[in-house]
């Protein structure tokens, strides 16, 4: 399923908001190893990411 990153708070999430990604690993303390279109990859929680609707 694509997702979407939606938080924009600091510098590193505002050039990651909006950007679609999926979801390749799900960690405990609800965090999740994303990618992003460009093949970049992140840890980020999971609460940032959103459904990607048409």
């Amino acid at each position: 399923m694509i997702y979407r990153f939606a938080w924009r708070n600091n510098s590193k999430r505002a050039t990651l908001y909006g950007r679609p990604c999926r979801v390749l690993a799900r960690g405990k303390m609800n965090s999740a190893l994303v990618e992003f279109e460009n093949g970049q990859r992140e840890v980020v929680s999971r609460n940032a990411l959103r459904k990607n609707r048409p």
